[in-house]
């Protein structure tokens, strides 16, 4: 039986791979809390490792956030995702495991790569500065994974998504991304009673968005590729992976299948004097496409679920 240890098992990607993997007999899930083991900590890691005697990684812990927190936590954000990856790439290595899959994010591209946002992108220009320090230590960890590949041998693979979104997603009115804000917004105003919704800015940019199922069965279809194949379409030192849909929405087109979604039957306002962002941010999955695997959630579907998710979670839910 295979031992499989999920690093970050309660966040909303971690939480996705333990359902694609629970009902497996061959596959033993391993995963601690947050008080049960310190990821930034060498020595409970080294310990942790050394006594699971583990065969295969998911590394999906994180310390996340919107913008907000990344401004005002920088340190926060770069110390202690450098330490996770650190900690946890090496202990594995020390500790004999061969597989492990890092998962980063897309924001380790350049703020003005080009669209769609191949791999070959990453560090060819400058980054977003209010996640900079994010993007830094995730981009650390793909290299970790590469270094460690190069020098001893071992299978370390990683992974970028697109904008995820799903059950188990952060609906925080002030530090949640758009998706399950823009939910959690739609949902009060019909409560309410509301004749209209605002939405910020044109509603003109564009945004890929995939459900975090999706996401799961990626990491789990990548984990197990035949190592000859991986390598076909990956090289030493560009060797993650993009993981998204390849097709993107505008913010507008989000916004109206959103009304649709929770059913509020009143006006979808543009607020004109909100920024709008960045134009356009779409992943190129064709490596991905090549290796096997595309997405299979439609946005109205992967919505139509999470709404259902949150309903049945909104007394449990801090922000609802």
């Amino acid at each position: 039986m295979k031992k499989i240890f999920i690093a970050g098992h309660n966040g909303m990607v971690g939480s996705a791979i333990v359902r694609q993997l629970k009902d497996n007999p061959d596959f033993k899930i391993v995963t601690r809390t947050r008080s049960e083991l310190d990821l930034t900590n060498q020595n409970d890691v080294k310990s942790f490792f050394e006594q699971e005697k583990i065969d295969q990684v998911y590394l999906a812990a994180a310390k996340v956030g919107g913008i907000h927190a990344n401004n005002s936590y920088p340190a926060d954000f770069i110390y202690q995702n450098l330490m996770m990856e650190c900690n946890i790439i090496h202990q594995a290595f020390a500790s004999g495991v061969k597989e492990l899959l890092f998962l980063g994010s897309s924001c380790i591209y350049p703020k003005l790569a080009n669209q769609p946002i191949k791999e070959a992108e990453l560090l060819d220009g400058h980054l977003e500065p209010t996640n900079e320090p994010y993007a830094i230590a995730k981009i650390a960890g793909i290299k970790l994974c590469e270094s460690y590949n190069r020098q001893h041998g071992v299978d370390y693979r990683s992974v970028m998504p697109t904008n995820l979104y799903g059950e188990n997603d952060n609906f925080h009115p002030e530090n949640s991304h758009v998706i399950p804000a823009m939910m959690r917004r739609f949902h009060e105003a019909k409560l309410n009673n509301d004749n209209e919704v605002v939405v910020w800015g044109t509603g003109k940019p564009m945004r890929e968005f995939l459900h975090v199922d999706d996401m799961a069965a990626a990491c789990v279809h990548i984990m197990n590729l035949d190592s000859e194949l991986y390598a076909e379409h990956t090289s030493p030192m560009m060797s993650h992976i993009n993981v998204g849909t390849g097709v993107d929405c505008t913010i507008r087109e989000l916004a109206e299948t959103m009304k649709d979604v929770v059913g509020f039957k009143g006006d979808l306002i543009f607020d004109t004097t909100k920024p709008d962002g960045t134009p356009r941010k779409l992943m190129d999955v064709s490596r991905l496409e090549n290796l096997g695997w595309k997405s299979s959630i439609t946005l109205k579907g992967g919505l139509t679920d999470t709404y259902q998710w949150f309903l049945n979670n909104a007394s449990d839910l801090r922000t609802v």
